[in-house]
């Protein structure tokens, strides 16, 4: 097909994320991807490739066209692309499943496969209040969160997404009203740490859970905050009989510098939330993990069964690319190379700390932010990053990238004259 006429068809039909229909501006089209780079149809602003600094939203942590993923997925092509999960079981998603047993934090041992983040979510939150219901106390159905947050687009995680200037705020007063706590400080405050402890306690009658993202706020923001709160809320939860959930969408699988945000202060969660790098950005897949607590005490109950089953569930190839993902991050020494993304980002941005409109200029792991004092021109934002050969998404007041691991120092260094062009123009 012609690049005009995929344009043409994709104006008159396809509705992308976060946008209008139809569209106001074309995407640009991409006809392959290899190593970090992706190869466009047609140059845009004469470039015929792009270094991708957003590893597809996180989640390409090993770059594309990986040997290693592909053999894993062509391998489970030949016996089985999909089955369904109830009744049956299959070698992939059992393996999958005790790999993530293995490599999460104690005590966390069951785990619930569904394909998406956001369901995920979902899920946790079920799990929570059909826990407190199995136990007779149905009263236990709001949740804790911090302001800043983000977990998701479909219903329950929209609600306990910041409700104020958030892109739900459209469903403010349909939604569930969660308990709401002030955005955590970069640094740890121990006034800060005493308002979590009171709002847990003030509200334990009716919380079913507290839930957060651990350590960075990823869409809400980027944010970074001290690991220590995770204590603080640990601690309280379980002083006040709250079970904690903690959102690792976006932080799992060594995006911190360590393999879990969680690991940081070496804490656990009742249930924890995984997806995204999972299949290393191949398929779509998410893992809910849950404490024997959780489980057994849904299984007690009138109702002894989780009332979720997503069509693909388990799906073998999203299993078995999973596994191959996990295996191939933890065989290489991951951490150095995080920790040398890091490195690069922090020299390779902070000259754009002098840049007129920059408010601030952040680095955690893997993970670069150039926060400004208005709201970014995107269009201008990103034209100037694709002339710089580079591929960013900005949005709000935020420029950053989550390079995949495997991005190289040289290339690193372009993805960093990308942001800072992109933080001129913007």
């Amino acid at each position: 097909m012609r690049n005009e006429e995929l344009l043409t068809l994709d104006r008159a039909h396809v509705w992308h994320p976060y946008g209008p229909m139809p569209g106001r501006t074309d995407p640009l089209v991409v006809a392959s991807a290899s190593g970090v780079r992706l190869r466009l149809a047609e140059p845009a602003e004469g470039q015929a490739e792009l270094i991708d600094g957003m590893s597809s939203w996180w989640s390409a942590v090993h770059g594309y066209n990986h040997p290693v993923l592909n053999d894993a997925v062509r391998g489970q092509l030949d016996r089985m692309s999909h089955v369904m999960f109830g009744g049956l079981t299959h070698e992939p998603a059992v393996r999958l499943a005790a790999r993530l047993v293995e490599i999460t934090p104690e005590p966390l041992r069951h785990v619930f496969l569904s394909d998406s983040g956001s369901v995920s979510v979902e899920v946790a939150v079920k799990m929570c209040l059909q826990y407190w219901r199995s136990l007779g106390r149905p009263e236990k159905r709001r949740l804790l969160t911090w302001r800043g947050g983000y977990h998701g687009d479909t219903w329950q995680p929209m609600s306990v997404c910041d409700p104020e200037g958030g892109m739900h705020e459209l469903w403010s007063g349909v939604l569930q009203r969660q308990v709401f706590v002030d955005a955590p400080p970069a640094a740890y405050e121990e006034s800060y740490a005493e308002l979590l402890r009171t709002e847990i306690g003030k509200h334990a009658h009716e919380l079913a859970a507290v839930i957060v993202e651990p350590v960075v706020q990823g869409a809400g923001g980027m944010r970074f905050h001290d690991p220590e709160y995770l204590r603080v809320l640990r601690e309280a939860c379980d002083e006040h009989d709250v079970l904690l959930v903690l959102d690792e969408i976006a932080t799992g699988f060594g995006r911190t510098g360590k393999l879990f945000a969680a690991d940081q202060v070496g804490i656990s969660p009742d249930v924890m939330c995984l997806g995204k790098a999972l299949t290393g950005g191949y398929l779509s897949m998410a893992a809910t993990l849950c404490t024997s607590r959780v489980a057994d005490g849904i299984s007690r109950g009138e109702v002894p069964v989780l009332a979720h089953g997503p069509t693909f569930m388990g799906n073998p190839l999203a299993s078995a690319v999973a596994c191959a993902s996990i295996d191939l991050l933890l065989s290489q020494d991951w951490e150095a190379e995080v920790k040398r993304i890091e490195t690069g980002l922090r020299e390779g941005l902070a000259p754009t700390a002098g840049l007129p409109g920059v408010r601030e200029v952040r680095v955690l792991g893997a993970i670069g932010v150039v926060q400004l004092d208005h709201e970014v021109d995107m269009a201008a934002a990103t034209r100037a990053a694709v002339r710089e050969g580079v591929w960013l998404r900005p949005f709000r007041d935020l420029i950053y990238t989550m390079p995949p691991y495997v991005t190289g120092d040289e290339d690193l260094a372009l993805i960093c004259a990308a942001v800072r062009a992109a933080a001129s123009a913007g």
